[in-house]
């Protein structure tokens, strides 16, 4: 499965919520509201989750194996890092 294209939307309203990304597999399949986090000088992904009847949140989707959860942390972070930059240097 190829990642064929990740879209980031950067968030300012929140701390610990950084951005917000879609990502496309195969140019066929897409996964909206990955979340980008940030807590102290650390980034990481939640994968789109839902509240249920017991108060947990449970994952909508997520990937199988931690081969592919890095592949698609790595995509998401270098495009949320790529933004970041862009922005700073137009400031």
């Amino acid at each position: 499965m190829t990642i064929t294209d990740v879209k980031v939307r950067l968030l300012t309203e929140n701390d610990k919520l950084k951005a917000v990304a879609s990502v496309t597999f195969d140019e066929c399949f897409v996964i909206h509201d990955i979340k980008v986090i940030g807590i102290s000088d650390s980034l990481f992904i939640s994968m789109p989750s839902r509240k249920g009847k017991d108060g947990q949140f449970k994952d909508i989707a997520h990937p199988i194996n931690a081969e592919m959860r890095e592949r698609l942390s790595n995509e998401i972070l270098k495009e949320y890092k790529l933004l970041v930059a862009q922005q700073e240097n137009q400031i």
